[in-house]
């Protein structure tokens, strides 16, 4: 599981990174809320992790814009504030959960576990198309180089390598990949296939994703 957090305090950041790894995560530490904006344009995450309080863009300013844009991932907000104010607001701009400092460690594990509770027994050996290996123990694509998949990045490559050389619409992605997630939308879809596109470049694959917002995907040898 891949996992965002952003808290700028840097001691308190290094130990949740330390906790996170160590209970078998990848995470991915910021400590500002405009580099934490910045990852998520890049990069899909299973969950987020954002402190309330940061520098730059506050961790509700960050949730608010990823909402705009239709990413779905669920957010824990961290806050050193115990105001219903705080809670109701972060939970109207979109958070999954909320924390309030001081935690206990295992209470924030608890909350991730609860967050990240993903489909993750894909039945069947590993995938291949063309030069391209999807490997479903380690969630890692794979072709002259390799790259860790989110849980979502991992069903859609799996999605459409099952259905490759075929169109497949974005409707069809939504109901088989954002089945039980109802705020999904078109662009959702084109977000995600925005991220494997720029991953099918790191692993230096000449396979390619064809179509357009809104349209069909189609996965080709290239």
């Amino acid at each position: 599981m891949k996992l965002l957090l952003a808290e700028d305090t840097k001691d308190l950041n290094r130990a949740l990174t330390a906790v996170l790894m160590h209970e078998g995560y990848d995470v991915d530490p910021v400590y500002d809320g405009a580099e934490a904006l910045d990852h998520i344009r890049r990069d899909s995450f299973d969950a987020m992790i954002l402190d309330i309080m940061m520098p730059k863009m506050s961790g509700i300013e960050v949730l608010t814009e990823i909402r705009k844009i239709n990413i779905v991932t669920p957010v824990l907000l961290l806050t050193a504030k115990s105001e219903i104010d705080d809670r109701v607001a972060g939970l109207d701009a979109g958070a999954d959960d909320y924390l309030t400092k001081p935690f206990a460690m295992k209470e924030l594990l608890a909350r991730v576990r609860a967050m990240t509770r993903r489909r993750t027994d894909y039945s069947g050996k590993d995938l291949r198309f063309n030069d391209l290996h999807l490997d479903a123990e380690k969630f890692e694509l794979s072709s002259e180089n390799s790259v860790r998949l989110s849980v979502k990045e991992f069903e859609l490559m799996q999605t459409l390598i099952l259905n490759a050389d075929k169109e497949v619409d974005t409707k069809y992605i939504l109901d088989h990949v954002w089945d039980k997630e109802p705020d999904a939308r078109d662009d959702t879809v084109w977000l995600y296939i925005s991220y494997l596109r720029g991953k099918l470049s790191s692993v230096d694959s000449k396979a390619k994703i064809l179509g357009s917002r809104g349209g069909s995907y189609r996965l080709v040898a290239g």
